[in-house]
Formats: structure tokens, sequence, C-alpha cells
């Protein structure tokens, strides 16, 4: 079986906008940085490669000159790559000048790349090259200048000039309130507990480090056994209660499941010394909640990135301990170290690692739009040039959606937390038996038994779903891992219903992630009608639901989605 790689290319409407930020968003991920002395130390290595294997320039460029004859003589042949809709406009087809300039710069660009794909680079160093000379490329393509843009100007003759206005305003709305870079949605549009995290529920338990919150069932009868969803640190809860029809819960509680959630406090300097835990214990205390509030002894628990991390801790805590207080765990799109093929680990070096556990200890928190800016810069044809025309060259305003709103809804890390998770990474320690401590207890993931359900995406860049599936074989017992065929976060967003959407299943886990899919079947629509029903066969019996939220001894202190998620 054969998975090809999406193309998530610069697009230009609203809606594609919204696709491809979809896929490409950083969402809940620990973050180890991108520096202006890497980049600028990767481009002197591709200039010494230049002047140490001069033969090699000189081909580069003959093969440049020959290829720029072709576009002068009108014989190139050589057109973008397929769904790259920068070039879509029909300009670049039939516009002779239009149509030099693309062929032109993918000359220059592939003599570039093709310079960098032949050099005496080690493997990794020519990624991180690559990805330089992409960056660099990307920002000097014509569709990223008014007139090298066919659409942008045909726009600013059909609005008599508007459009230019109205891109100037943009301009100057980013500068003053985006910190220079585009907008990528527009905010206005949303507001928590309006539009966005509106499901119906109350907060049964509060402390310090966060809320958990109860819904309000939406059926006569629900499993005996509760559900609790545990968010990543660095972003909102309500990526699992998004809006109607995307949410997480919602599809719970329709489906006769009793459900929780935890919300994490947004941590301030004064919080820096929060670690993993901090996190694991306030975790113990909210499974202590949702038992005394249903009655009963275990739980189910479901959590993202960070989130399964988190969870994962608690699961060897409690495996150390003798503690059967879960009774089965669903882990989304996690990985437990660094991996070769995650962009997120390009520029991992000791170096880099030590600046940025410094930095955020330094300021005592990792601010989540400071992460969001240097990511964009790592993808930044899906998430600075898609928004820099659509917002500027076209005097669009930025698109209206829920996915991008809560992507920039940022929170803050507690430095000694993403200290922590960077030492967790770059050694992979969940991995290796008793190399991690938490909450005294050396941990070692083979003994957690519970049953466990881990999804993973095909196009996923962040959390490459080779990497997941090595973090599920850390685990002991049963587990079952699904491969959605969609992208970091479109894989946990994935309602059914999707004509588009299919999943792969295979119960095995054999050591080689290629064996698993070679062996593995596809099934139609979305992965959450299979998780319903294994979850269904792990949530107990059927019963009558409450008819009141919290218990005796936690009152409800307040409505859904709670006080946490709006704190700045």
């Amino acid at each position: 079986m054969v998975i090809t790689k999406q193309d998530t290319s610069t697009n230009s409407t609203p809606e594609d906008l919204s696709a491809v930020a979809a896929e490409t968003v950083l969402g809940p991920n620990p973050f180890v940085g991108l520096r202006a002395q890497d980049i600028l130390a990767t481009a002197q290595q591709i200039g010494v490669q230049a002047f140490q294997h001069p033969a090699l320039l000189l081909e580069q460029k003959a093969s440049l000159a020959s290829a720029l004859f072709s576009v002068l003589s009108g014989t190139a042949a050589s057109a973008p790559p397929k769904g790259d809709k920068r070039f879509t406009d029909s300009a670049w087809r039939d516009n002779p000048l239009y149509r030099m300039s693309l062929q032109s710069y993918l000359a220059w660009r592939n003599a570039l790349t093709g310079f960098v794909d032949r050099s005496a680079l080690d493997h990794r160093s020519k990624e991180r090259a690559q990805f330089v000379i992409s960056a660099f490329t990307d920002a000097m393509a014509p569709t990223n200048s008014l007139l090298g843009n066919p659409a942008a100007l045909r726009k600013v003759s059909d609005s008599g000039g508007t459009s230019l206005l109205a891109g100037f305003q943009n301009l100057l709305a980013d500068t003053w309130s985006n910190q220079g870079m585009p907008a990528q949605v527009d905010k206005s549009a949303f507001e928590v507990g309006r539009n966005l995290a509106t499901s119906a529920g109350a907060v049964v338990f509060r402390n310090e480090v966060l809320e958990l919150i109860q819904y309000t069932p939406a059926t006569r009868k629900v499993y005996a056994r509760p559900q609790l969803i545990v968010p990543p640190q660095i972003n909102k809860f309500y990526i699992f209660d998004l809006s109607k029809g995307k949410s997480f819960v919602e599809y719970l509680v329709n489906n006769e499941f009793q459900v929780f959630a935890v919300s994490w406090r947004n941590p301030t300097s004064e919080q820096r010394d929060w670690d993993l835990d901090t996190y694991v214990a306030a975790l113990i205390d909210a499974i202590q909640a949702v038992r005394d509030i249903t009655g009963c002894e275990d739980v189910n628990l479901h959590g993202a990135c960070s989130g399964a991390m988190t969870i994962s801790a608690l699961l060897g805590h409690l495996a150390s301990r003798g503690e059967s207080w879960v009774n089965a765990a669903t882990l989304m799109v996690s990985v437990f170290g660094i991996t070769d093929e995650s962009q997120l680990g390009l520029f991992a070096t000791p170096e880099t690692i030590s600046a940025a556990k410094h930095n955020s200890m330094t300021k005592g928190v990792l601010a989540g739009d400071e992460m969001g800016r240097v990511f964009a810069w790592m993808r930044p044809n899906d998430l600075v040039w898609n928004y820099w025309v659509n917002n500027y060259l076209m005097g669009n305003p930025p698109p209206v959606f829920d996915i991008l709103y809560w992507n920039n809804d940022t929170t803050r890390l507690p430095a000694r937390l993403h200290g922590q998770l960077i030492d967790v990474f770059s050694g992979n320690l969940f991995a290796k038996p008793r190399a991690l401590t938490v909450l005294g207890t050396p941990i070692d993931l083979t003994e957690v038994t519970c049953d466990k359900y881990v999804v993973a995406g095909v196009t996923d860049h962040i959390t490459p779903w080779k990497a997941v599936y090595e973090s599920a074989r850390c685990f002991g017992g049963n587990t079952q891992f699904v491969l959605s065929s969609s992208g970091h976060i479109q894989s946990l967003i994935n309602p059914p219903g999707n004509p588009k959407a299919k999943f792969f299943l295979n119960p095995e886990l054999p050591p080689n992630p290629d064996e698993w899919l070679a062996g593995a079947q596809t099934a139609p629509d979305s992965w959450w009608t299979h998780w319903r029903e294994w979850l269904a066969e792990r949530s107990g019996k059927s019963r009558a639901a409450p008819k009141s939220l919290g218990s005796e001894r936690l009152q409800v202190c307040g409505s859904a989605p709670g006080m946490y998620v709006t704190e700045a």
C-alpha cells in the first residue's frame, strides 16, 4: 500500500486558505525553536560547499543557463508542481511575460535545490539546507509582489483601486496589533462561550492548575464509566469542543457517554516552576473528583499531543503503584521523541536545546504566540505568504475559521515544564524503562496494560505517523493503532460524514510501521465511528443519566466553559 504526501501549497481563496491552514497549524506541541544564527550557519554551509566544489557550482550554473535559454526560446516545458495553487491563474499559461517569469523562477529554484542535493553535506545538513533554500525561494516567488501577481493586479483594476487601500489598511492593522505578521483569522468573528466551546455543562472542581468541566448529558441513559478529556498545555481545551458539528464533546454526549474535560490554567512567570509532576498531580485530583461525582471506580482518558504525553506519564505512575484508576486511554497525534521526519526537530541540536531552555527559564514561560510566529516561518508558504497575498495584495479580510481562531488563542508553557518536555523529547525518555521519574516513581510504559487507542495522521508533518506508531509500541497490553488520512489538526477534528475521509486499521503492531501499513485495511469515513464502538465496549453498562451536575461534596462552581479558558 502506498500513501502519497498531500500538497499544501499556497492558496488564494478564503476557503482554500482555511483548508490548508487546518493541515499546517502548529497545534499543541512543545518546541525547541528556530534561531537566526542557525539559519545563517546553514546558509554559510551552503556557501562553503560552493567554495569547496567549484566544478559542481559551474555545472549547476550551466544547467541554469541552459534552462533560461529554453525559457527565452519558448521551448521550456517546466511547470509548477501539481497542486501549487500560487500559479493557477490562467495568465501564467496564456501571457508570454508571466509564463517566462514563472519558468525562470522555477529554473532558478531547481538550480539551487539541485546544488544542495548534489553537495557533499551529510543527510541532516542537507535537510536544513533545503529548508533554508526553500524559505528563500518561497519569499522570492513572483506571486508575492503586486506586479508579479496577475490576480492581484486584476483585482486592483476591477475594484478601481479599493483593494489596494484595503490591503494597506490590513497591513497597518497587522503592524499595530499582530507584530507585523499577516493575520491568519478574523478574531472578531469568534468568542469563547458564544460560538466556540458552547456545549452545556458546569465547572465542578477547580484548583490552582485546572478546572474540571462536567458536560450535561444529551440522552436519557449513559454509560456508567466516565470519559475524561485531557487537553495539551500549550493550547486551550476547546479544540475538543470547537463548534457545532466539530465537537468531540458534542459527539460523545450524543452517543450516551458521560463526559468531563480538563481546562488548564494559563500560567504566568509566577508559575515558572510547574513541571510534569505538577500537571500529573492535578490530573489525579481531577480523576478523584470524577470518581466522586459518578461513583465509578475508574475512568477512560483521552488526550492529544502534550496532553497525551501527560496521560502517559500518569499511566506510568499509576502502573508503578499498582493503581487501576484508568480503564482505557485514547492518545492522539503524540510522539515521545524528536524524529528526523518532524520539522520540529530539524534544528534540534545541543546548542539550540540549551538556548531554548535558557530563553524560557529567563522569561519564566514559553509564550505560545512567540512559538507560533517562529513556526509560521517554518511553513512560510502556508502560514505567511498565503496571508500576505490574501490580506495585502488582494485586499481581502483574513478568513473566518474556528480552527485558526483556536490556534491563535495561545497559552503559555511554564519554563520548568518546557525544559522537562525538551529533555523527554531529546532523550526519548518515555521509551526507556525507568529513565523518567514521575511523582517520585520511575516509570516503565511496558507496565501500562490498560487498553489504548492511538491515532496518527498520514500527512502530519508535526507528529509524523511513523513516530506516533513508535510511541504506541512503547506500551504494554493491548494497543489499537489507527491511521487517519488527514494531517495534524484535521486528524483530531474529524466528524463523520466526510466523503473524502478514510482511515487504516491493523490489529497487529509489528516492529516496522511500513509492515503495519502493508497489512492494514482501509475503512471509509471518520475514525470517530470506529472509536465510538471501541469506547462503548470499554465504558460499562448503560444507566440513567444524572439529573444534576456535580455531587454533594463537589458543588457546581461556574458554568462551562469556565473561568480559566478566558484568562489572557
